[in-house]
Protein backbone atom coordinates (compact mmCIF):
# COMPACT_ATOMS: atom_id res chain seq x y z
CA UNK A 1 0.00 0.00 0.00
CA UNK A 2 1.69 3.08 -1.32
CA UNK A 3 0.91 6.60 0.85
CA UNK A 4 0.29 7.80 -1.67
CA UNK A 5 -2.70 6.24 -2.18
CA UNK A 6 -3.83 6.20 1.50
CA UNK A 7 -3.65 10.02 1.36
CA UNK A 8 -5.99 10.11 -1.72
CA UNK A 9 -8.26 7.52 -0.09
CA UNK A 10 -8.72 9.21 3.09
CA UNK A 11 -8.81 12.88 1.11
CA UNK A 12 -11.90 11.17 -0.32
CA UNK A 13 -13.61 9.88 2.99
CA UNK A 14 -13.04 13.62 4.67
CA UNK A 15 -14.60 15.12 1.89
CA UNK A 16 -17.19 12.29 2.06
CA UNK A 17 -18.27 13.94 5.41
CA UNK A 18 -19.49 16.56 4.16
CA UNK A 19 -23.08 15.40 3.26
CA UNK A 20 -23.47 15.33 7.19
CA UNK A 21 -24.25 18.57 6.46
CA UNK A 22 -26.20 18.51 3.43
CA UNK A 23 -30.56 18.55 4.84
CA UNK A 24 -32.87 17.21 3.00
CA UNK A 25 -36.79 17.96 3.29
CA UNK A 26 -37.46 14.70 4.66
CA UNK A 27 -37.91 14.07 8.32
CA UNK A 28 -36.38 11.82 10.72
CA UNK A 29 -39.40 8.93 11.45
CA UNK A 30 -40.37 10.81 14.89
CA UNK A 31 -40.58 14.39 12.88
CA UNK A 32 -38.06 15.69 15.42
CA UNK A 33 -36.12 17.28 12.68
CA UNK A 34 -34.80 16.70 9.08
CA UNK A 35 -32.43 13.86 8.23
CA UNK A 36 -29.31 15.20 6.64
CA UNK A 37 -27.76 13.25 3.36
CA UNK A 38 -25.61 10.83 5.01
CA UNK A 39 -28.55 9.78 7.29
CA UNK A 40 -30.74 9.11 4.48
CA UNK A 41 -27.74 7.08 2.43
CA UNK A 42 -27.20 4.95 5.56
CA UNK A 43 -30.82 4.39 6.24
CA UNK A 44 -31.76 3.20 2.60
CA UNK A 45 -28.54 1.44 2.35
CA UNK A 46 -30.14 -0.86 5.63
CA UNK A 47 -33.31 -0.58 3.67
CA UNK A 48 -31.44 -2.65 0.55
CA UNK A 49 -29.68 -5.12 2.86
CA UNK A 50 -33.15 -6.07 5.24
CA UNK A 51 -35.83 -5.61 2.01
CA UNK A 52 -33.26 -7.13 -0.67
CA UNK A 53 -35.29 -10.85 -0.08
CA UNK A 54 -38.05 -8.57 -1.77
CA UNK A 55 -36.04 -7.43 -4.85
CA UNK A 56 -36.83 -8.86 -8.49
CA UNK A 57 -35.10 -12.06 -9.86
CA UNK A 58 -31.29 -11.49 -10.66
CA UNK A 59 -30.78 -8.32 -8.43
CA UNK A 60 -27.86 -8.55 -6.39
CA UNK A 61 -28.23 -6.67 -3.11
CA UNK A 62 -24.70 -6.11 -2.60
CA UNK A 63 -24.10 -4.28 -5.29
CA UNK A 64 -27.28 -2.46 -4.76
CA UNK A 65 -26.36 -1.29 -1.12
CA UNK A 66 -22.95 -0.18 -2.92
CA UNK A 67 -25.24 2.54 -4.87
CA UNK A 68 -26.85 3.41 -2.25
CA UNK A 69 -23.95 4.35 -0.14
CA UNK A 70 -22.47 6.57 -3.12
CA UNK A 71 -25.61 7.28 -4.75
CA UNK A 72 -26.65 11.01 -3.01
CA UNK A 73 -22.08 12.03 -2.23
CA UNK A 74 -22.50 14.03 -5.26
CA UNK A 75 -24.89 16.70 -3.11
CA UNK A 76 -22.04 17.60 -1.45
CA UNK A 77 -21.52 19.89 -4.27
CA UNK A 78 -25.07 20.01 -5.73
CA UNK A 79 -27.03 20.14 -2.97
CA UNK A 80 -30.31 18.04 -2.36
CA UNK A 81 -33.30 18.23 -4.62
CA UNK A 82 -36.44 17.78 -2.56
CA UNK A 83 -38.58 15.45 -5.26
CA UNK A 84 -41.87 17.72 -4.79
CA UNK A 85 -39.90 20.98 -4.97
CA UNK A 86 -39.30 22.85 -8.30
CA UNK A 87 -35.62 22.91 -9.53
CA UNK A 88 -34.00 22.81 -13.61
CA UNK A 89 -33.52 18.86 -13.80
CA UNK A 90 -31.02 19.42 -16.88
CA UNK A 91 -28.96 22.12 -14.33
CA UNK A 92 -29.05 19.68 -11.54
CA UNK A 93 -28.23 16.68 -13.68
CA UNK A 94 -25.12 18.90 -14.94
CA UNK A 95 -24.49 19.96 -11.15
CA UNK A 96 -24.49 16.65 -10.12
CA UNK A 97 -22.49 14.98 -12.94
CA UNK A 98 -19.32 17.80 -12.19
CA UNK A 99 -19.68 16.74 -8.14
CA UNK A 100 -19.09 13.00 -9.27
CA UNK A 101 -16.16 13.87 -11.10
CA UNK A 102 -14.86 15.92 -8.83
CA UNK A 103 -15.61 13.45 -6.02
CA UNK A 104 -14.82 10.36 -7.31
CA UNK A 105 -11.43 12.01 -9.03
CA UNK A 106 -10.00 12.45 -5.70
CA UNK A 107 -9.70 8.60 -5.21
CA UNK A 108 -6.99 6.48 -6.84
CA UNK A 109 -7.65 6.43 -10.68
CA UNK A 110 -9.11 2.61 -10.79
CA UNK A 111 -11.06 2.92 -7.22
CA UNK A 112 -12.23 6.52 -8.41
CA UNK A 113 -14.01 4.67 -11.96
CA UNK A 114 -14.81 1.88 -10.41
CA UNK A 115 -17.29 4.00 -7.78
CA UNK A 116 -18.12 6.27 -10.63
CA UNK A 117 -18.94 4.14 -12.40
CA UNK A 118 -21.62 2.61 -10.14
CA UNK A 119 -23.07 6.04 -9.90
CA UNK A 120 -23.36 6.65 -13.63
CA UNK A 121 -25.56 3.03 -13.66
CA UNK A 122 -27.55 3.88 -10.45
CA UNK A 123 -28.25 7.31 -12.10
CA UNK A 124 -28.92 5.41 -15.42
CA UNK A 125 -31.27 3.43 -13.82
CA UNK A 126 -31.37 0.80 -16.45
CA UNK A 127 -30.06 -2.34 -14.46
CA UNK A 128 -32.22 -4.64 -12.17
CA UNK A 129 -29.89 -3.00 -9.37
CA UNK A 130 -30.48 0.38 -10.09
CA UNK A 131 -33.91 0.42 -10.39
CA UNK A 132 -34.24 -1.86 -7.41
CA UNK A 133 -31.89 0.84 -5.62
CA UNK A 134 -33.86 3.34 -6.98
CA UNK A 135 -36.83 2.26 -5.99
CA UNK A 136 -35.75 2.07 -2.48
CA UNK A 137 -34.57 5.18 -2.67
CA UNK A 138 -38.17 6.46 -3.56
CA UNK A 139 -39.58 3.76 -1.01
CA UNK A 140 -37.56 5.33 1.97
CA UNK A 141 -38.94 8.66 2.43
CA UNK A 142 -42.87 8.18 1.92
CA UNK A 143 -42.43 5.55 5.04
CA UNK A 144 -40.64 8.23 6.73
CA UNK A 145 -43.70 10.29 6.48
CA UNK A 146 -46.24 7.97 7.55
CA UNK A 147 -44.52 7.95 10.69
CA UNK A 148 -44.10 11.08 11.40
CA UNK A 149 -47.59 12.42 10.22
CA UNK A 150 -46.87 13.37 6.72
CA UNK A 151 -43.18 14.77 7.00
CA UNK A 152 -42.14 16.43 4.14
CA UNK A 153 -46.03 15.87 1.85
CA UNK A 154 -47.01 18.58 5.08
CA UNK A 155 -44.79 20.80 3.80
CA UNK A 156 -44.73 20.80 -0.04
CA UNK A 157 -49.21 20.38 0.22
CA UNK A 158 -47.93 17.17 -1.60
CA UNK A 159 -51.72 15.52 -3.00
CA UNK A 160 -52.17 11.50 -3.50
CA UNK A 161 -51.89 11.55 -7.34
CA UNK A 162 -49.18 13.84 -7.32
CA UNK A 163 -47.10 11.16 -5.03
CA UNK A 164 -48.31 8.15 -7.27
CA UNK A 165 -47.04 9.95 -10.41
CA UNK A 166 -43.68 11.27 -8.49
CA UNK A 167 -42.60 8.12 -6.23
CA UNK A 168 -45.27 5.33 -6.89
CA UNK A 169 -44.67 5.05 -10.13
CA UNK A 170 -40.61 4.73 -9.83
CA UNK A 171 -41.03 2.56 -6.33
CA UNK A 172 -42.85 0.08 -8.57
CA UNK A 173 -40.95 0.16 -11.54
CA UNK A 174 -38.12 -1.99 -10.07
CA UNK A 175 -39.70 -2.84 -6.59
CA UNK A 176 -43.41 -3.51 -7.33
CA UNK A 177 -43.89 -5.71 -3.76
CA UNK A 178 -43.04 -2.86 -1.89
CA UNK A 179 -45.39 -0.58 -3.97
CA UNK A 180 -47.96 -3.52 -3.21
CA UNK A 181 -47.30 -3.34 0.32
CA UNK A 182 -46.73 0.77 0.91
CA UNK A 183 -49.51 1.85 -1.83
CA UNK A 184 -52.72 1.12 0.66
CA UNK A 185 -51.10 2.46 3.24
CA UNK A 186 -50.19 6.08 1.34
CA UNK A 187 -54.04 6.05 0.17
CA UNK A 188 -55.02 5.39 3.79
CA UNK A 189 -52.74 7.97 5.29
CA UNK A 190 -54.37 10.62 2.26
CA UNK A 191 -57.79 10.07 3.00
CA UNK A 192 -57.59 10.27 6.37
CA UNK A 193 -56.27 14.05 5.50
Amino acid sequence: MSEQRLTAQMAFLTEADRLKSVNRATTLADGSRSENSAEHSWHVALYALVMGEHAPDGVDTDRVIRMLLLHDLVEIDAGDAPIFGEHDTAALEAREAAAASRLFGLLPDRQGAGLRALWDEFEANETPDARFAKSLDRFHPPNQNLASGGGSWVTYDVAYDTLVARVGSKIAAGAPKLWDWLQPRVAEFFARN
